[in-house]
């Protein structure tokens, strides 16, 4: 089974020795996505909604690299800084995936890498 390894070009995959995404076999896991550009800017501001929107756009794209969709996403995994605003990142994923369903988990934590980060995403997608 061969085993892709998908990059978004930031310079933080090969410092810290991750991938945006694997894609093994028919699998294909996109790891936690947060709402920074390839100049390490925050997009969204303290906006969880907007910073979600553009978080599931990186997701589509790494998914797109790999040969599969967002219709292919079977799990994804939320971590939101402030769980009084979850509502607000549920809104995105349900208009992503009102039709599609995946399995979804959202838990609160301490903090992501900025404290300017209040959203991060995983995704694990089945190409049928």
């Amino acid at each position: 089974m061969t085993k892709q390894l998908i990059s978004s070009g930031t310079i933080w995959e090969k410092k810290f020795g991750y991938s945006r995404a694997v894609k093994i076999g028919n699998h294909v896991f996109v790891a936690g996505t947060t709402a920074v550009n390839e100049d390490g800017e925050v997009i969204g501001g303290d906006d969880p909604y907007k910073q979600a929107v553009f978080i599931y756009k990186k997701i589509e794209k790494a998914l797109h690299e790999a040969g599969a969709s967002l219709s292919d996403v079977v799990r994804i995994r939320t971590f939101v800084t402030d769980i009084s605003r979850w509502e607000e990142v549920e809104k995105v994923q349900g208009e992503v995936f009102a039709e599609i369903r995946p399995a979804a988990t959202l838990v609160e934590v301490k903090a992501l890498v900025k404290p300017e980060l209040l959203v991060e995403i995983e995704a694990d997608a089945i190409i049928e």
